[in-house]
This record gives C-alpha cells, sequence and structure tokens, in this order.
C-alpha cells in the first residue's frame, strides 16, 4: 500500500508529464503549423489573382515571390517530418552500429559535399589525419551525423568566419571535432541542446530535432558526442567518437 509521501511523489510526476507532454505538444504544432499557414495564404493569393473574378493583380515577379514561398516552406515542412520520421527509427532501434566497417574520410567528404550551399557563406578548413583506420558504422547514418553539425555551425556562426572540421585517432577511437566562431553554448546548456525539441535561439527555425537525432545515431554506434569551447575563447566545439572496426 503507498503511503502518503509515495502517493504525493506519484502525482507530481504525472503532473509533470503532462506539463511537459503539454509543451511538446505546444512546440510541434507550432512549428508544423508555420509553414502551412503560410503556404495556405500563398496558395489563396495565387487563387485570387486568377480568373474571371480575380480580386487580387498580380504582375509577374509577384507570382514568382508568392511560388518561392510555397517551395520554400513545403522543403521545410518536409524537412520536420523527416526528422520526426528518423528520430522513430532511431527509437526503435533502426539504426545499427554493428552493420559492417566505413571509411570516416568518405563520410566527412560526403556530408562536406551536401553541405556546400549551407556553408557558401564561411570558410571551411578540413584537417584529417592520413590513413585513419576504419569505423564501426552505418555510413548514411554517420554522414547524418556530420551534415547536421555542420548545419548547426553555419546557422549559428557569422558569415565570413572559419569552420573547422577535422577528424584523428584516440584512445577511444576516431574522433571527429567541428568548430565555429560562433556565440557558443553556455555550459549549463550543452546536455539539454541534445534533447529534442529544444532549441537555444528560436530565430533560428526548425523543431529542435537535429542534435537529439546526432546523439542517438552516435550512441547507437557505441560512440559519444559532446560539446567543448571553440577555440580562441570563442564558439562551439562538437566532438564525437566512434569505435575503430576490427
Amino acid at each position: 500500500m503507498q503511503t502518503a509521501f509515495e502517493k504525493a511523489a506519484h502525482a507530481e510526476a504525472l503532473e509533470q508529464s503532462e506539463h511537459l507532454k503539454s509543451a511538446l505538444l505546444d512546440a510541434v504544432t507550432h512549428d508544423l503549423r508555420t509553414p502551412l499557414t503560410s503556404i495556405k495564404a500563398s496558395v489563396t493569393t495565387l487563387l485570387d489573382s486568377e480568373g474571371g473574378h480575380r480580386t487580387i493583380e498580380l504582375d509577374s515577379e509577384g507570382r514568382s515571390e508568392f511560388l518561392e514561398i510555397i517551395n520554400e516552406e513545403t522543403d521545410r515542412l518536409n524537412g520536420f517530418i523527416a526528422g520526426m520520421v528518423e528520430l522513430a527509427r532511431l527509437e526503435a532501434g533502426a539504426v545499427n552500429g554493428e552493420a559492417g566497417v566505413s571509411n570516416i574520410e568518405d563520410i566527412m567528404h560526403n556530408a562536406l559535399k551536401r553541405s556546400e550551399t549551407l556553408l557558401a557563406d564561411h570558410r571551411v578548413k578540413v584537417d584529417i589525419q592520413p590513413e585513419l583506420p576504419l569505423v564501426k558504422a552505418d555510413a548514411r547514418a554517420l554522414a547524418e551525423v556530420v551534415y547536421t553539425l555542420l548545419d548547426n555551425s553555419a546557422k549559428y556562426s557569422p558569415a565570413g568566419s572559419t569552420i573547422t572540421i577535422r577528424s584523428f585517432v584516440t584512445d577511444a577511437g576516431v574522433e571527429v571535432d567541428i568548430i565555429d566562431e560562433g556565440p557558443g553554448i553556455p555550459k549549463g546548456m550543452r546536455d539539454a541542446v541534445f534533447e529534442k525539441f529544444v532549441r537555444l535561439d528560436k530565430r533560428a527555425g526548425g523543431l529542435g530535432l537535429g542534435l537529439a537525432i546526432a546523439r542517438r545515431i552516435v550512441e547507437a554506434h557505441k560512440g559519444n558526442i559532446r560539446i567543448e569551447d571553440g577555440g580562441g575563447g570563442k564558439g562551439a566545439k562538437f566532438v564525437f567518437v566512434i569505435p575503430v572496426g576490427e
């Protein structure tokens, strides 16, 4: 039979759980509804400019602007859904770090190629130790981690600043560092940013799933990921380590 203290603790835990569920639902609802609202408004405007009962006059440039909004917001919505699906896959154990061995240099170069547009306004420095050993990794999943960290650094660091990506062998395995010259991440938030729906700056957009997905992928590979201070007392350094393959 539960004591009064146990009953009170259980009630408090339930209340906290409900508050958390409510906060997560609010975050998801807001970030999914925002692009849908923009898409709906743009489509409505375009429809009102068509046909014999048009109520709005749009020139070619105006139509192109609304079509561009629809295109961008559709991509944004697709990204949200893809992130949530990927997180569900990870939590269901769909990524297998024991699937085989991969070349970390190829993984990094593939992620950099995919990130070319994101990194267009930054200087990129690549420093990879020669003849790195193979790692126990799902290459596609690990490339997603590198891409996510590059995206995060590009998003939060000023144009013209340097983003450094490097890799080398340590006693724990192969380490990958991504270092930016942005505002950095306060020590008290460095664990929190790897949680679902956590964003330091809501103006940056997104659901706050990228780093949560990255951590789950690294942990599925029996590795670890953390955040440290960037070089020269500024910026952030994302570090992850993956065990060496046999």
